[in-house]
């Protein structure tokens, strides 16, 4: 009787590790289709994933070459882009209907702001994605469960070390050798209080969050100082524009940052 016992609870086990192999196998391919399927619909952007690395021993998902693009009518080749994002997942979560992720930080984050009269390119992606309408927009589900029926709860979310460069759209002067240092962001226990949110309602979280730090009065100061030191640049980056709209550049970069 003991054997019998002993084989029932051996099969149980390897069907449990079967199921929870399976899913972290297909995990890499739902995430990179929920983010190139979903993502572009969302923002109205280009949104890419390049691939999808996943331990099975470990449960660590790393994400290559992400890259969020710019709405149109902006000009910089990219609004945030990341080599490697690494994502700690809670292995056990993915047989439910929501997957637990532990922690996902992003170290090295280039980030292209680019400010224009009265909006910026991370102002403009937020804005699509709070559209109600619009064929790109009810492409993907605006709430509850979605790519293959998962919601998320996400533990701790994390970027470091990311970098800002500044370009503007003014006169013909499409970029400016400005750059400031991201603050560390740190979130916590996204999606806690509805027990998991959706992937879009979780990047929604994300992504203001960054605009936050992106905004934040160290980062503006940062940028804006600069922009006093390069007025070289900006004189030849403009040297094709008259005297007067050389002053009129001038006077609305002094006005983008509210000084």
């Amino acid at each position: 009787m003991k054997k019998w016992i002993l084989i029932v609870c051996s099969t149980i086990m390897i069907i449990i590790v079967i199921v929870l192999v399976a899913g972290l196998l297909n995990l890499g391919h739902l995430i990179k289709n929920a983010v190139n399927t979903y993502g572009p619909g969302m923002t109205k952007t280009e949104v890419r994933l390049g691939d999808v690395g996943i331990s099975l021993l470990s449960g660590e998902v790393k994400l290559k070459d992400f890259l969020l693009g710019n709405p149109p009518g902006f000009t910089s080749p990219h609004a945030l882009k990341v080599a490697s994002v690494l994502v700690d997942l809670d292995e056990s979560s993915l047989t439910g209907d929501t997957i637990v992720i532990d922690k996902i930080e992003l170290v090295g984050s280039e980030i292209i702001y680019e400010k224009r009269s009265g909006t910026d390119n991370f102002q403009k992606i937020l804005r699509n994605m709070q559209t109600p309408g619009g064929s790109t927009a009810s492409a993907q589900p605006s709430s509850g469960k979605q790519a293959g029926g998962k919601k998320v709860l996400i533990k701790d979310f994390i970027v470091r070390n990311g970098r800002i460069s500044l370009a503007l759209s003014l006169l013909g002067v499409k970029s400016i050798n400005a750059q400031a240092t991201l603050p560390e962001i740190h979130l916590k226990d996204i999606g806690k209080e509805k027990g998991g949110i959706s992937l879009t309602e979780a990047f929604k979280q994300v992504l203001a969050s960054l605009y936050g730090g992106i905004t934040s009065p160290a980062v503006l100061g940062s940028l804006s100082k600069e922009l006093k030191e390069t007025g070289s640049d900006v004189l030849e980056l403009g040297k094709n524009t008259t005297k007067k709209e050389l002053e009129e550049t001038s006077r609305k970069i002094k006005g983008l940052f509210g000084k």
